[in-house]
Order: structure tokens, then C-alpha cells, then sequence
């Protein structure tokens, strides 16, 4: 201590601590700072990938964030839409920006598990079993209509989305890094469909909700799309400055103020009248999950990525809430019989909590 106050000129013996707390501050603003700095240079890709992406896709801005937002977190998307709003190719065209490999499934009711995982093949000519891959075995697998397929090829699904491994025969073969399911459905055609299991729709990080093009966007995809030569997108990243971003992005800011705005969220749509919602509670049957609130932390931080800041704030919450929740939040038929969605339920418990 002596010698700590020997090297300040002019110090008295009251006003170390007062000197030492300015050290302090002093270094961790340099600190705050150079992280700022770190999450500046480290996203700046991020407006390449939009700006190729938006050469090929036009509009859609709101989905292609969010699917960026899966791949910088690593959680899986389910998009929901009406057929032909360019949901395979804007996955299609981000493989493409970032290099990766890309499987397109096509889910129908006849489909097995060996057709989506790999299986065993006998070779007649050496007489031994060889091990064929399937197109699971790609770093962004576009699951496209993913309901049509029965029980048995989601269990063998659920296995790649959860523990990001693949099992043939008695062999388990770990899946690329990063491994993403974009899987899509049609919400308006039920026939020969088979509904997602509540622990699958779980294992969704994001449900993205795509809605028609407004006509600026719809003429523009006219012009763009009514040459011989259409527009293609460019590589701009690779798949190792994904994985990059992805340690970036779990180190941006996450103040214990948002943290508990985030936990009082999600309690409240288990335990509406504890929070003076109690008009919810005959219209909820299950809240969110512990994953809901994991995920909204991390979705939070890829959305304030996005926009270059280091730290979270409550308007990212917001932002990216209802694609992490809509799906994890069941209504009653009493809800149902009101024309009430879960939608409606997380809408009403962000109008009424404080926000920090």
C-alpha cells in the first residue's frame, strides 16, 4: 500500500481509495471500449451478407435477419409461410454468402429415417457393410415442409437438432459446426400433414412468421426477375468467421437488469396472476419453457450484434421475443373459442411489465 501511494505524487492517506476508484473506472471504460471496438470489426460482415442476400431476395428483411440470428446462436428455425415467399431460396442464397454446405430435404409421407440420416449398405463384391451418409450430414439443412413427414422421421430429426450427432447403425457421427435446420411449413394446407410434436416445436429456436412482399418489393422482384440472367449472390464470409462471431456474440453485454426483465417474461406467462395478469390465466394452458428464456438471452445478443452494439437493451428483448415464443406458449380452448393466439398472450404480458 506504501508503495502504491509512494508512486502518486501528492497523495495523502485519504485519498488513495478515492484515486484507486478512478484507476478502476478509468480501466474499465478502456475495457468497455475495446470490446465495443471488438464487436464493431467483428459484425461488419453482417452488412455484406444482408447486401448480397438482397440481390437475389427482395424484401424479406425481417426473415433474413432472424435466420442470421439462428446461425450466429446456433439455434434451429422453423419459417412459417404461404408458398412461394422465397423462404428455400433466401436459405439457399445464404449457404451461398457464407460458403457452407447446403442439403435440401424434401419431407413426404413416405419418407423413412435412413432417408434423411444415411444407412448401411451390403457390397456385394467385397461382402462388406459400408456406411452411406445422408443429407443431414451439411452445415444448413433446409427441411422443407417438414410436417408432412411421420413421427419416425422426426424422432430421427429431433436426435440431430438436439444432440447435433447422427446414429447408423450401432456407429454415431458427430454433424459439421456449425449444423442449422431452417425446416419450413405451410400453415394454410392441413391434408396429409402430421402436426410437430411439442417437443420438437421446443427444440425451435426461432418460429419466423413470413407474410406477402408489400408492392414496392413485389414490383421490384418483377423488374429483377424478368431477365434471362437472374442475380446470383456471392461468397462475402466464410464459415470459420461464423464460428468466430458466434464467441463474439456470446460475450456482448447482458445487464442483471435485462437479464431479470428477461426471467420476469417468461414467468409471467406461467404465473400470470403473480405479475396482476390474472385475466390471462383461464386463456394460458402451458407457458414458456426454461428454453424460451435461454434463447431469448442469446437471440438478444445476436440482434444487438446485428446493429453493432456491445450491449443488450430492452428493445431487443422486444424485438425477437415473439419469434421465440409464439411457439412455446399454449392457449386454452377457452382462448381459442375467444379468438385469442399466443401471440396475443405474449403481446399483453410485454404491454404490462415494467421495462427496465
Amino acid at each position: 500500500m506504501d508503495t502504491l501511494r509512494d508512486t502518486i505524487p501528492g497523495a495523502g492517506p485519504g485519498e488513495l481509495p478515492a484515486l484507486t476508484a478512478v484507476a478502476q473506472a478509468a480501466h474499465s471504460a478502456v475495457d468497455t471500449e475495446q470490446h465495443a471496438a471488438e464487436v464493431r470489426a467483428a459484425s461488419a460482415f453482417c452488412d455484406d451478407v444482408f447486401a448480397e442476400v438482397g440481390k437475389v431476395v427482395v424484401g424479406q428483411r425481417d426473415m433474413i435477419e432472424r435466420v442470421l440470428i439462428g446461425l450466429l446462436t446456433g439455434g434451429h428455425c422453423l419459417i412459417e409461410g404461404v408458398p412461394g415467399l422465397a423462404k428455400t431460396l433466401t436459405v439457399k442464397t445464404l449457404a451461398q454468402t457464407i460458403n457452407a454446405s447446403f442439403q435440401r430435404i424434401q419431407f413426404t409421407p413416405d419418407l423413412l429415417p435412413a432417408d434423411i440420416t444415411g444407412t448401411i449398405i451390403y457390397n456385394m463384391h467385397t461382402g462388406d457393410f459400408t456406411q452411406k451418409r445422408g443429407p443431414l450430414f451439411a452445415n444448413l439443412v433446409l427441411a422443407d415442409e417438414v410436417n408432412r413427414a411421420p413421427a419416425k422421421v422426426q424422432s430421427a430429426l429431433l436426435e440431430a437438432m438436439q444432440e447435433r450427432q447422427v446414429t447408423i447403425g450401432d456407429t454415431t457421427h458427430k454433424l459439421p459446426d456449425p449444423f442449422l435446420v431452417l425446416a419450413t411449413q405451410n400453415p394454410i394446407e392441413q391434408e396429409g400433414t402430421f402436426p410437430l410434436p411439442e417437443a420438437q416445436l421446443d427444440r425451435f429456436m426461432l418460429l419466423i412468421k413470413v407474410g406477402y412482399p408489400t408492392a414496392q418489393d413485389e414490383r421490384a422482384m418483377l423488374d429483377r426477375m424478368a431477365t434471362l440472367d437472374p442475380p446470383a449472390a456471392q461468397e462475402v464470409t466464410s464459415v470459420a468467421q461464423i464460428l468466430d462471431a458466434r464467441r463474439v456474440v456470446a460475450s456482448i453485454y447482458l445487464d442483471d437488469r435485462v437479464r431479470d426483465y428477461i426471467v420476469h417474461v417468461v414467468q409471467a406467462t406461467r404465473r400470470p396472476r403473480d405479475y396482476g395478469l390474472a385475466e390471462l390465466a383461464p386463456l394460458i394452458e402451458y407457458g414458456a419453457s426454461p428454453r424460451a428464456t435461454l434463447f431469448l438471452a442469446a437471440a438478444a445478443r445476436a440482434h444487438a450484434f446485428l446493429r453493432h452494439r456491445a450491449y443488450v437493451t430492452p428493445d431487443d428483448i422486444k424485438a425477437i421475443a415473439m419469434d421465440v415464443m409464439r411457439h412455446r406458449v399454449s392457449v386454452t380452448y377457452e382462448a381459442e373459442a375467444e379468438d385469442v393466439s399466443s401471440e396475443d398472450v405474449v403481446r399483453r404480458v410485454f404491454e404490462y411489465l415494467p421495462v427496465p
